[in-house]
């Protein structure tokens, strides 16, 4: 089973690390972060992010980071190029928790699993209901309710 590993601009990644913990409590060491620090030196940076990803053990890894071309991109390339993973980039919820949820996929289907959640959580949300569905009627009586009817 691939692990996720979330690096990104501080403090990103632990955001959202902690966003995927609170929807999937159970998810347990299948999911580490790395924040990348402004103040820090890319030496420094890539030897804590190195641990950091050690932790998850000796398994394939989708690597998740926010900016491409960016630092936390830079380290992902880098660190991915010495174990058996994959990297994503432009993280977002939708990406994370897809990714969650199909992590027992091989790396290749939970790359494109996760892409794919990324590009079908952007969207223009309407701020009307949608054309076919009316408004509730207000009622206090359960008996007069629609869906008892």
């Amino acid at each position: 089973m691939p692990a996720l590993f979330i690096i990104a601009h501080a403090p990103l990644a632990s955001a959202f690390h902690a966003a995927a913990g609170h929807v999937f409590a159970e998810f347990g060491d299948v999911v580490a972060s790395y924040d990348v620090r402004a103040d820090a030196c890319d030496a420094d940076s890539h030897a804590e992010a190195a641990i950091a990803l050690a932790g998850l053990g000796n398994r394939p890894v989708l690597i998740l980071t926010d900016v491409f071309g960016a630092t936390p991109c830079n380290l992902a390339q880098r660190l991915a190029q010495t174990i058996e993973a994959k990297v994503a980039v432009g993280i977002n919820l939708a990406m994370l928790w897809r990714a969650i949820t199909y992590r027992d996929r091989p790396l290749d289907e939970l790359l494109e699993l996760a892409l794919a959640g990324a590009r079908m959580g952007v969207m223009q949300a309407s701020v009307n209901r949608p054309q076919n569905q009316a408004n509730p009627p207000l009622r206090h009586d359960p008996d007069q309710s629609d869906d008892q009817q």
